[in-house]
């Protein structure tokens, strides 16, 4: 066998300085803790990424169930999880909680000073911060609201948005207790649930959890209801971009991202 020798790597002192510039996402670079059992939110959030933003994921344990119970068990390990995204670099921009129940179950305040404690850099919001916002710049007051969630857990979102001021004219839950079962729903089957869970008293259609295949379906909801439709990644990917200082306008995930 022939070796071949290979050049000797120069020393600084041999005058040789890299070349270095913003790198490969100079824009923004936005962290997301996800539950454990998350099977689609990287993809959908890579989906709607522009050039030069980083996105970045850590998870926290849970176990298979969805419930309030191990949502409220989830609590301790949050700011552990967000401590683990990047922590030799000062270059995080935001770091967002990926989960919509997990959120109101926990409280809101509650998640975002978890997020915070260890890593208090970064502006910290939640999934569900996010959906409220994004329906608060759309100006939906009253939502139809379509959830993967057992009934205990689809009456506290209804409480919650309540507290924002945002009223559920209807909700509808799909009794899923399982992020594997929640993955499994076709876009086909979300759309025709979603057509079927709105309402003319409603200004928007909220599908809340991030487990469901929403996002592939999305606009041809908003044009079968002639309304806009905020769904938990979508909202959640559009306010960290908006909290990054990221303007961009992005075709085909709703009037959302395509407006506002």
């Amino acid at each position: 066998m022939t070796r071949v020798a290979l050049p000797t790597a120069p020393s600084p002192a041999a005058g040789w300085t890299p070349e270095l510039d913003e790198g490969p996402h100079p824009r923004a670079q936005i962290g997301y803790v996800l539950v454990a059992n998350a099977d689609l939110a990287e993809s959908d959030f890579f989906a709607m990424k522009p050039s030069g933003v980083g996105v970045h994921f850590t998870r926290v344990p849970m176990p298979r169930e969805v419930s309030v119970a191990t949502f409220t068990a989830m609590e301790r390990d949050l700011a552990r999880a967000a401590a683990s995204l990047m922590p030799g670099r000062g270059d995080l921009d935001v770091i967002s909680y990926s989960c919509t129940s997990g959120t109101f179950v926990i409280g809101e305040e509650r998640v975002i000073a978890e997020l915070r404690r260890l890593n208090p850099r970064p502006k910290a919001t939640t999934m569900l911060s996010a959906c409220v916002a994004a329906l608060e710049a759309l100006g939906a007051r009253r939502v139809a609201l379509g959830t993967a969630y057992t009934d205990d857990l689809t009456a506290l979102e209804v409480a919650f948005l309540a507290s924002k001021g945002i009223d559920v004219v209807r909700a509808e839950g799909l009794a899923l207790t399982s992020d594997e079962e929640m993955n499994r729903v076709t876009p086909d089957w979300l759309a025709r649930f979603a057509r079927a869970v709105d309402t003319p008293e409603a200004d928007a259609l909220f599908l809340s959890c991030g487990a469901l295949r929403v996002l592939p379906v999305i606009e041809d909801i908003e044009a079968a209801i002639g309304k806009p439709v905020v769904f938990s990644n979508q909202a959640n990917f559009w306010h960290c971009l908006r909290l990054a200082g990221i303007e961009d306008r992005i075709e085909g995930f709703g009037r959302l991202l395509r407006e506002l």
